[in-house]
């Protein structure tokens, strides 16, 4: 099914059924992103307990990233 056809499918549904739709698709979205934070959060405390994880202020990391630009 193309992109146009979901539009199209969507668009013959009732105005409630639209509004249903978006909010599920709306409250979905919000929970993936709640799951990519916590799997970094995830990532960063992994890389805290190894010592691996940079710590600095703003002005640290941006240098940090400039160096890398440099190389």
């Amino acid at each position: 099914m193309t992109f146009q056809e979901i539009i199209d499918s969507i668009e013959t549904l009732p105005v409630e059924e639209q509004e249903y739709l978006f909010e599920l698709i709306r409250k979905r979205r919000i929970e993936n992103r709640r799951s990519e934070i916590a799997a970094n959060a995830q990532e960063i405390f992994k890389a805290v307990d190894a010592g691996t994880a940079m710590k600095g202020n703003f002005e640290d990391l941006k240098s940090y990233l400039l160096a890398e630009d440099e190389e």
